[in-house]
């Protein structure tokens, strides 16, 4: 099957005396069964739900590094209040890495299997922070000729979320969009979604030059939540798009309650008498990340017609249905490199992943920032 039987993954461990260990492991190269594949991993990017599954609940403050230059170990401690929330992780290897790309190097006997070998995929399902996988032939999409692994490697988190967050508008039936966090490179495919398809997507950002960035790719509501003039433009932004739902990767502070005013103010405009509960027009606000992780503050001026709730892409590729989901990922496919197109900032081997000085610089999730793992370097 390859030339060696080599095979190193990352794994993220947490003990009973509340210490996460990051280290890399040595493991056996699957066999694939009938519908799988093993693949040769050769892009895998860092996403923030990534880092979830690494950190986990530890102060990374604290991280200490200790092993050797090609095999390096970080352990960091992890506060006793959080032990109770991942006592199903304690003594557990959990691999690393949701998705990534590189060639099919051997294929079970279905003939989906065998219509892979040799093909650059790329693949969701869990720890593809390795130098092959093994994986079920549906959790492949297989890339078209020419596509690198590098361009395919985040074929799968970023850009089905995107499009997820679209059907759900449609579903749901909201006409418009807000975004915050929106130059992130998960916002820029939105952007690029809503103007190819003809929908209002606001978005929030924090810098001027985020706001330049989503101008010149032809974005046409931006605004800047550091501005004095934040919560005017956001309200004169919705009244001009109509738009009741929002998603936000931030989660903690009051950005969420602000979205809700803001949205509250523009439907009660319209109304023509006063009532203690508000406006009835239903405003939603999707969580979908915790790039702040403290409280999420509701200063409740915008009545009682709202919900917010979490937002996790496979729960919600459920409810949109086989039809949808298989449309979105042959959209994928189809604009890989056009509308799905991520850029890498970094690219790190799987050693360097566990070098310090490379964690202080990813794990501040800086937007416009990506990195990308190469294994097998």
């Amino acid at each position: 099957m390859t030339n060696t039987n080599k095979n190193i993954q990352l794994i993220s461990t947490i003990s009973e005396d509340n210490k996460l260990t990051l280290a890399l492991q040595d493991i056996e190269i699957t066999q694939p069964g009938a519908d799988e594949v093993v693949i040769r991993i050769e892009a895998a990017p860092l996403n923030p739900s990534d880092l979830a599954v690494m950190f986990s609940a530890a102060n990374m403050s604290t991280a200490r590094q200790s092993g050797t230059e090609q095999s390096p170990v970080i352990t960091a401690d992890v506060p006793a209040q959080f032990m109770p929330a991942v006592k199903t992780r304690v003594g557990k290897a959990t691999p690393v890495g949701n998705e990534g790309a590189g060639t099919v190097i051997a294929a079970g006997s279905s003939p989906a299997a065998q219509a892979l070998m040799g093909k650059t995929v790329a693949v969701i399902g869990g720890g593809t922070y390795r130098q092959y996988i093994c994986a079920n032939v549906q959790s492949c999409l297989a890339l078209k000729e020419g596509i690198t692994a590098k361009e395919g490697a985040s074929a799968f988190v970023n850009p089905l979320t995107a499009l997820a967050m679209v059907e759900t508008m449609r579903a749901e039936g909201h006409k418009a969009i807000i975004h915050t966090a929106a130059a992130s490179n998960l916002g820029q495919m939105l952007n690029r979604i809503c103007i190819a398809d003809g929908i209002d997507l606001i978005n929030i950002v924090r810098k001027t030059e985020q706001e330049t960035l989503l101008r010149d790719m032809g974005a046409k509501y931006v605004v800047n939540s550091s501005s004095d003039t934040f919560l005017a433009q956001l309200t004169a932004a919705i009244i001009e798009t109509g738009a009741t739902i929002a998603f936000d990767p931030i989660g903690g502070g009051q950005l969420t309650s602000d979205i809700l005013n803001c949205m509250e103010v523009a439907a009660a405009r319209d109304m023509k008498e006063h009532s203690v509960y508000g406006s009835d027009t239903f405003k939603q606000v999707y969580i979908y990340g915790a790039l702040d992780r403290g409280p999420i503050t509701l200063n409740r001026n915008f009545g009682f017609a709202w919900g917010v709730s979490g937002f996790l892409l496979f729960n919600a590729l459920g409810k949109l249905g086989t039809k949808t989901v298989i449309a979105m990922r042959k959209r994928v496919t189809d604009e890989i490199t056009t509308t799905f197109a991520s850029h890498y900032t970094h690219e790190v081997s799987l050693a360097e992943v566990l070098q310090l000085e490379s964690i202080a610089a990813y794990s501040k999730q800086a937007t416009g920032e990506k990195y990308l793992i190469t294994p097998q370097r």
